[in-house]
């Protein structure tokens, strides 16, 4: 069984300097001690590394230059650096998940059949529904809790240890620091935040290996990150994708992407995009959040600044690859 140290969430852009190392301490931002056994890592990568006794840390940043650094801890929100300088020591502070379990009450017997609706609506929102969700099982949903607001028709989920999750389709186990979680039920509309570390691959030899490979290649044709891959080396045609505009026009990449230096691009584009992968009608659908988004070589993007709609935003967890992930031939 190959061992992931670490990986990923969402948020920006950070800059470092190359071929270097970041050193820091981890502290908790009330009481200011510090914090054992933190995850420190790259989003989207399985680089990373844990936090000592005394809440020390220390990481080679050179092979991620343009990725951000998250930090995630059990009972804690997750912290994610995106301006620091390799060699320069950084002090980080983490807050509490505390105030949140002072608003969640929760009976098990008494409100059985409503936990068991509440976990039926985060497993379909959070794993997804596709065939890949089907196969992943939360191994510890005891430790999700639910609160309903009944002024905004809104359920919310908290977890203060990490979810733990074995997907059986693509052959991974999974840890995810949740932040927060809404699902709004008037408009069936959610939304959710947090960091996915990537534990174990459970990929073997044999049949078994062969399985998970064609499990994921599968599952990363025509996913975001093929987009993005496909998208930074001005290869979407022969990949099978078609970009659109509202007007139906085929888009090329000169028209979509701005380039600032080697190592820095930007999707941009003044409406919303239609994707259409080995079709002529897009099934997916990106819509601006900002004016322009980062993306990088590995599919990794800004998530911060794209709303997804169609058959892209159906992805989630369970379809979920680290970004070092190459599909085989």
């Amino acid at each position: 069984m190959r061992k992931f140290i670490l990986i990923f969430l969402f948020i920006s852009v950070c800059s470092v300097a190359y071929n270097q190392v970041i050193k820091g301490t981890i502290f908790d931002n009330k009481t200011k001690n510090k914090i054992y056994s933190a995850s420190v890592y790259f989003n989207g990568t399985s680089v990373g590394t844990l936090s000592d006794q005394d809440g020390n840390f220390q990481l080679n940043v050179s092979k991620y230059v343009s990725m951000p650094l998250t930090i995630s801890a059990i009972g804690y929100y997750s912290v994610t650096l995106t301006d620091f300088l390799a060699g320069k020591p950084v002090l980080i502070y983490l807050n509490p998940k505390l105030f949140e379990l002072n608003e969640v009450v929760v009976n098990a017997k008494s409100h059985a059949r409503e936990r068991r609706e509440n976990l039926v609506i985060f497993r379909n929102e959070f794993l997804g529904t596709t065939g890949n969700a089907l196969n992943c099982k939360i191994t510890n949903e005891d430790d999700i809790k639910f609160k309903y607001d009944s002024d905004n028709d809104t359920l919310k989920a908290f977890a203060v240890k990490p979810i733990l999750i074995e997907n059986r389709a693509l052959g991974f186990k999974i840890s995810y620091y949740l932040d927060k979680f809404e699902y709004y039920k008037s408009s069936s509309s959610f939304f959710y935040q947090g960091n996915i570390i990537f534990n174990d691959d459970l990929s073997t030899e044999g049949t078994q290996k062969q399985y998970f490979e064609r499990k994921r290649k599968n599952t990363f044709l025509g996913s975001r990150m093929h987009f993005f891959r496909a998208l930074w080396v001005d290869n979407l045609n022969s990949a099978g994708f078609t970009v659109k505009n509202s007007a139906d026009e085929t888009l090329k990449y000169n028209k979509i992407v701005v380039q600032k230096n080697d190592r820095t691009k930007y999707l941009k584009y003044s409406g919303s995009l239609g994707i259409a992968y080995y079709s002529k009608v897009p099934a997916s659908f990106i819509i601006f959040l900002r004016e322009e988004v980062y993306f990088d070589n590995n599919g990794y993007f800004d998530p911060s600044g794209i709303s997804w709609e169609g058959e892209m935003a159906r992805q989630r967890i369970a379809d979920c690859l680290p970004y070092e992930y190459e599909a085989k031939e």
